[in-house]
């Protein structure tokens, strides 16, 4: 068990050190929590923190440490084709849940507790439960029972992580797709809810929606302006 400890920590060190020169993430955490004796290792991840309308959408995905896809990467990093192709291959492969966090929810206990939120649920949906769970980030949800690594920039590390944001990704851009039809003029088919200067100009000259998160600055400057 020692030596396992080493590993994962040798492994999270070396991660660390030539993180600015990786291209791709690898299964390298993984591979040493395997080591150590877990068996179902769930990466963790959110998408939409910083939209200023929509759900936060999180997703946990526990890979089939035989067969994963290739490519799996930071979902910013691909294209919405490869995005798609690779949803679709996770699906089929492996194990995983996605959950949201409201609009009303970030509204009430803020963007970061939604989002650790959203990512809860998600670990929640998966049935056996995870017993390992690699965290995009530098924080740990409060109230996980699970044993957990938070990792810094672990989209780009873990494909575990990188797997988790692509499907969140993937629910939080239809989402938005869904929502732009009920609401036209924002853009959100193409901006995703983010700040663009098309959304910024519709939330003035068309006013906020129900989807709009009142607590960001942007929008509640328009709602409450003198």
């Amino acid at each position: 068990m020692v030596w396992a400890a080493l590993s994962f920590l040798l492994a999270v060190l070396r991660e660390t050190r030539f993180s600015k020169g990786m291209t791709m993430p690898n299964f390298e955490l993984e591979q040493a929590l395997l080591d150590m004796g877990h068996i179902r290792i769930a990466g963790v991840d959110e998408v939409g923190r910083g939209p200023l309308a929509g759900p936060v959408v999180a997703a946990a995905v526990i890979l089939n440490p035989k067969h994963f896809p290739d490519g799996l990467n930071d979902s910013k990093k691909l294209t919405a084709k490869r995005r798609a192709a690779l949803d679709a291959e996770i699906r089929d492969t492996a194990e995983f849940a996605v959950a949201e966090a409201s609009v009303a929810e970030i509204d009430e206990i803020n963007i970061l507790r939604a989002s650790h939120l959203a990512m809860m649920r998600a670990v929640e949906v998966l049935t056996p439960a995870p017993d390992f769970l690699l965290i995009d980030g530098n924080l740990i949800p409060q109230g996980l029972r699970i044993q957990s690594q938070a990792v810094v920039k672990g989209d780009a590390r873990s494909v575990s992580i990188a797997a988790a944001s692509i499907l969140a990704k993937n629910w939080r851009d239809q989402v938005m797709v869904d929502l732009a039809q009920q609401h036209p003029g924002y853009g959100w088919e193409t901006n995703a809810g983010y700040p663009s200067k098309q959304h910024k100009e519709a939330l003035r000259n068309l006013g906020v929606t129900p989807h709009h998160r009142r607590s960001f600055k942007p929008v509640h400057n328009i709602l409450y302006q003198e």
